[in-house]
């Protein structure tokens, strides 16, 4: 973390990028866990609007997501001035995800024709979480690296279905509004869908919701297992036990973060051995102990 005499020595485009780094600086960390509450009220805003509400909840809500998607620009236009390469920042992929977010906006006060057809891509706004899973991202100490990779598979998951969802409810609810009536429909669809149960009480009509099905089943196919089962492997080897072997009681396997042995309840310091110093409850070492039983 770079203290004030470094930052006085440094540009205003590199003191811009580490305001946003939130490894770099506690602004960015604060700047960064404002952009993921605003991501969330973006995403929550769009699921409500699916629901019947009156016309000023959602005069409110459309005022809430036009001030949301300005922050937004906002933070997309000073993240480019801050990039070293303006081009590989334009081609990134979060870029590319940020870019879509804020577009129905911007094309939208001009009225234009093809804003319906951006309406498709609101799901995708989930998708700027991705930004802040990244598993160099807000770890300080090697062991949190498991929990974020963790976190960032139930993530995946949660997008994937997220986006889909979204999809399908923006092809079919115009023409088939009886069906998909709210986004939880279309998500439990796509949840129905993605798995291969295929209940059958929820179906597109249109060519283009059946198609994205397909696209959907593949999805689910191929992509759902592989995820599960790395999450279950990651969970399974974060509580896997170590080779920590207990001088008192001899057990040799511990869990990773094991203070005390789990049979004993001898203290383990970090190289695996007995910790004698525990004031009152210190324990001699098992060498003296035998010791003691031989000449007794």
């Amino acid at each position: 973390m770079h203290d004030s005499s470094d930052l006085t020595s440094m540009n205003w485009q590199q003191r811009l990028a580490i305001a946003f780094d939130p490894v770099e600086s506690v602004l960015g960390r604060w700047i960064n866990t404002l952009l993921v509450l605003l991501i969330v009220g973006f995403c929550t805003i769009y699921v409500v609007e699916t629901y019947p509400i009156s016309d000023q909840m959602h005069r409110r809500l459309d005022l809430a997501d036009n001030c949301i998607l300005a922050i937004f620009s906002i933070e997309y236009l000073l993240r480019f001035l801050a990039a070293k390469s303006k081009l590989a920042f334009v081609w990134n992929w979060y870029s590319a995800i940020d870019l879509i977010s804020i577009l129905p906006l911007w094309f939208g006060l001009f009225d234009l024709g093809f804003v319906r057809f951006l309406r498709l891509l609101e799901g995708v706004r989930v998708l700027r979480l991705a930004r802040y899973f990244k598993s160099d991202r807000w770890i300080t100490d090697p062991d949190g690296a498991d929990k974020v990779i963790i976190a960032r598979i139930i993530f995946t998951l949660f997008a994937i279905v997220f986006v889909y969802a979204g999809l399908i409810y923006e092809m079919e609810h115009a023409v088939n509004p009886q069906t998909f009536r709210t986004f939880l429909d279309a998500f439990y669809f796509s949840v129905v869908t993605m798995t291969t149960v295929g209940y059958g009480d929820v179906t597109p009509i249109s060519d283009g919701g059946r198609l994205f099905t397909v696209l959907m089943i593949l999805t689910g196919i191929a992509l759902v297992p592989w995820q599960i089962g790395d999450l279950i492997r990651r969970l399974l080897r974060s509580r896997a036990p170590v080779e920590t072997a207990c001088q008192q009681c001899g057990l040799a396997f511990h869990e990773a973060d094991a203070v005390f042995c789990r049979r004993c309840g001898t203290v383990l310091n970090q190289s695996g051995e007995v910790s004698t110093q525990m004031g009152d409850l210190s324990v001699p070492p098992k060498q003296e102990i035998s010791e003691n039983a031989s000449n007794s």
